[in-house]
């Protein structure tokens, strides 16, 4: 059959010019909408999902450009063999003309019958050749391809000439120069009237460009794939130790479990509504080997699981101190001079109260914290705070401590930010000493919390957040 690819063979006459050209118009003015939202696509080192969109951006500008060309050779007509290659249309965009030559489509004959070879200009400027020189016959083709790759070609022809196999294929082609450029090679035999193999022709395109978007297209897909997979890891990390830390608290706890003075304790944790972020919130009561009992909460900002394993260090070293003897405000200190020595720096709030059940009595102070709500017959009032900074704010902080004293029936509700969703903190304040009604009704601790819980549970939340509840 003959060729379709040379002007000095038998063709078809191409389609009309006006059908072309508005599918050229239709394709620049789509290349141009692309453009415009890579252009748009704002990314930085650290925003994987935004190089991933640029890149597919750019790999669809890449195949439109390519689109643009073909149409415009399509357009001229079929390509003349040897010497100078048409001349194209003149590229519009700065992308076009980056890859203008590179997306032009090279074409070649080989007859097996006279040994001659020929070649379009094209086809001369894709593999850097000279107009001058002869066309390469088949045998000396391999010499321009990298040497990985010459057996691909080697494989693509013989099952084209012996088997009659279609070309379909890529390689890489070495450029004078040493520049290595990837070749996509279509072609098929031309049989002669007797069913023989007669030639072989070919058009070969220069890929490089569309490859190096689609590769670009891949990485960053791979990037974000492992961001997310790692976020996915850490926030199961994040939920591990934070289940391990925090009291496993299923029903009401009594320090001491008996006797006059004790406490009825219960707590809860909140999630954010999203689920996907674990913070550094914290709840805890211990009994202390002198019989009073410590409680605390806690926020170190944050999350992820970096956050909560800092979290549980601050959580174990206040355990720790508090079993050495330390009171409130000694050990919100020490908390500070710890999170100042880590290698992450981080900021945080505390609450620790020490309660004294022989005398009913309260010590306590913060760090940045919303004070102890204390409910008494009834009604409710936020204690007044002493002074006490935000953790990790001020090297060699000092923290004051306050005392209360309590009555049997007494009240204690301890809580981080965030327990009241969309509140500042006064307002959230003012939110839950509203609660006051409910809680002379409840039997235990643990009645208290399932009525914060279902006051406030419900409301979307963008953070966590936790709540203590001790009744004297």
């Amino acid at each position: 059959m003959p060729s379709h690819v040379f002007a000095d063979h038998a063709a078809t006459q191409p389609p009309q010019r006006g059908a072309v050209d508005a599918l050229i118009s239709q394709t620049r003015r789509l290349r141009g909408e692309v453009d415009a939202v890579r252009r748009e696509t704002v990314t930085d080192g650290a925003d994987a999902a935004g190089r991933w969109q640029r890149a597919l951006c750019d790999l669809a500008v890449h195949q439109l450009n390519d689109l643009d060309e073909h149409l415009a050779q399509l357009r001229e007509g079929p390509p003349r063999a040897g010497g100078e290659p048409a001349a194209p249309a003149a590229p519009d965009t700065e992308d076009a003309r980056e890859g203008f030559l590179l997306s032009r489509v090279g074409s070649a004959e080989w007859n097996l019958l006279t040994d001659e070879a020929t070649w379009s200009g094209e086809l001369y400027e894709i593999l850097g050749r000279d107009t001058a020189a002869p066309p390469l016959s088949l045998d000396e083709l391999p010499a321009l391809v990298h040497i990985e790759d010459q057996p691909l070609l080697t494989a693509m022809v013989t099952d084209c000439l012996v088997d009659g196999k279609p070309i379909d294929g890529e390689f890489r082609v070495v450029r004078p120069g040493g520049e290595v450029r990837q070749v996509h090679m279509m072609g098929e035999p031309v049989l002669a009237s007797d069913g023989s193999t007669a030639s072989m022709w070919a058009v070969l395109r220069d890929v490089s460009e569309l490859r190096r978007s689609r590769l670009a297209v891949l990485e960053s897909r791979d990037t974000l794939q492992r961001n997310h997979d790692f976020a996915d890891t850490g926030q199961h990390l994040a939920a591990a130790l934070q289940e391990a830390v925090l009291p496993p608290w299923r029903d009401t706890l009594r320090f001491p479990a008996s006797g006059p003075g004790s406490l009825d304790l219960a707590a809860h944790y909140l999630p954010s509504s999203s689920g996907t972020t674990i913070g550094g919130d914290w709840y805890d009561a211990m009994q202390l080997p002198d019989g009073d009992a410590l409680l605390s909460v806690g926020d170190l900002t944050g999350h992820g699981a970096t956050v909560t394993s800092g979290m549980a260090m601050l959580l174990g070293a206040l355990r720790g101190m508090a079993v050495a003897g330390a009171r409130p405000g000694r050990l919100l200190g020490w908390l500070n001079q710890l999170l100042e020595a880590t290698a992450q720096p981080a900021l945080g709030s505390a609450l620790c109260c020490r309660y004294e059940p022989d005398g009913h009595r309260l010590t306590w102070a913060q760090a940045g914290h919303p004070a102890p709500l204390l409910f008494r017959d009834g009604t409710g009032r936020a204690l007044i705070p002493p002074t006490g900074v935000t953790l990790g704010a001020a090297s060699g902080a000092a923290y004051e401590q306050a005392e209360v004293q309590l009555r049997p029936g007494d009240l204690l509700l301890l809580h981080t930010d965030g327990l009241v969703p969309g509140r500042d903190r006064d307002t959230a304040t003012t939110d839950l000493l509203a609660m006051a009604p409910h809680f002379p009704r409840a039997r235990s601790a643990q009645d208290c919390v399932r009525a914060v819980v279902q006051a406030f549970g419900a409301v979307p939340r963008e953070d966590d957040a936790c709540l203590l509840m001790a009744r004297v």
